[in-house]
């Protein structure tokens, strides 16, 4: 499994400027989220990077990736058809090549020397299948995120075979299909937003568009269940944390990940602590 394609899908409605925003990163640096989510899968060893975008927005995500807007071959999504059609959209790009799939609006903080890309790409490699990275999430924030079911097959590695997939289920749904041994109570195996993909994704995409009546039928999960009935595919915990910045509070809370991982973690936290001692006193 050599992976040496990188898609980022920004390209949603709701989507097409979160990468555009600006954060300070870890380095303290003031960077665009687009140029981070580079950097991200650059320190995978990963170069040849697509960006699904709408029609029109080559030049404002040129600029937003800087210096390496070099490295970037931009695809556009013709229609706003969903997420599933925007992977197909770039099947010539990725070709029969396996490949790393990232969203252009979750920024990810590693808690080890290795990034988030770094660790999936290795175990990718290592286990020479797909892999789809996971976090346990409580079941208060299902309706979010698309979740798994399997079992464990590498507890040193916190690797799981995939046997299930499910869009944003209910509780009910994910205590009926999605139990995973060992986790705690209430909580579920959720998609981190990156994944590593093998050429067979886009002939599975390919054959449910040629079977659904209307392509805003065809959701990327039904993808990846149909790829999990088909050969070997796992899910990892990496040791680290995704941020979702789409959501309300999002863009906050990835600031305030990146600072406190950062080398200004100690100013960070000491302006929290004053804020908070603030707050306190006016109460």
């Amino acid at each position: 499994m050599d992976v040496k394609k990188v898609l980022v899908t920004a390209a949603g409605g709701d989507q097409r400027t979160l990468p555009l925003q600006t954060l300070v990163d870890r380095d303290g640096v003031t960077k665009t989220a687009l140029a981070i989510i580079i950097e991200e899968v650059l320190s995978a060893g990963v170069e040849n990077i697509g960006v699904v975008i709408s029609p029109g927005d080559q030049v404002p995500f040129t600029a937003a990736a800087g210096k390496h807007a070099k490295s970037l071959t931009f695809i556009e999504q013709t229609q706003p058809l969903g997420y599933a059609h925007a992977v197909r959209s770039a099947a010539r790009f990725t070709g029969s090549d396996p490949f790393l799939l990232l969203v252009g609006d979750h920024l990810y903080v590693s808690s080890e020397t290795r990034t988030c890309a770094q660790q999936l790409v290795e175990t990718a490699r290592t286990e020479n299948c797909a892999v789809s990275a996971v976090q346990a999430t409580h079941e208060s924030k299902l309706p979010f995120y698309g979740a798994v079911g399997g079992h464990l097959v590498n507890a040193a590695q916190r690797t799981y075979q995939i046997e299930s997939v499910l869009e944003k289920p209910t509780p009910t749904e994910a205590e009926q299909k999605l139990i995973v041994p060992g986790l705690r109570a209430g909580y579920y195996l959720c998609f981190f937003g990156m994944h590593v993909l093998t050429p067979a994704v886009q002939e599975i995409l390919a054959e449910l568009f040629a079977e659904a009546p209307s392509a805003k039928l065809i959701n990327f999960r039904q993808a990846l269940a149909r790829l999990a009935s088909r050969e070997r595919y796992l899910a990892a915990e990496l040791a680290g944390r995704r941020y979702d910045f789409g959501v309300k509070f999002g863009l906050l809370t990835s600031q305030l990940a990146l600072s406190l991982s950062g080398v200004d973690r100690d100013e960070v936290l000491g302006h929290l602590v004053e804020l908070m001692a603030t707050k306190l006193r006016a109460a």
